[in-house]
């Protein structure tokens, strides 16, 4: 998780798309040029260990666009594809 928030701040499709589902991944990933990711809490998380093939992972992701502070608060989902971890998707809360 953390390495797919540190990808979109910096803007690094090519992990992006590396790091989604084959199922879920979208052609492309477009940045929107007056978002800026300033910070993540990961607020809490199921799985994830040698021993899982599925993970969760509650986040809450602040940023600021064109100048406005904003949050990103969701619960993501996220298997094991090839050996990897892979973002599968992820349901946004208010």
């Amino acid at each position: 998780m953390r390495s797919r928030y540190s990808a979109f701040a910096v803007r690094d499709e090519a992990y992006l798309l590396r790091s989604w589902h084959p199922d879920t991944r979208p052609p492309r990933v477009d940045f929107d040029p007056g978002l800026r990711w300033e910070r993540l809490e990961v607020l809490g998380g199921t799985g994830g260990s040698a021993f899982h093939t599925e993970a969760t992972v509650e986040f809450r992701a602040h940023y600021t666009d064109r100048g406005r502070a904003g949050e990103l608060h969701e619960n993501s989902r996220f298997v094991r594809h090839g050996g990897d971890w892979v973002y599968l998707d992820g349901v946004v809360s208010d």
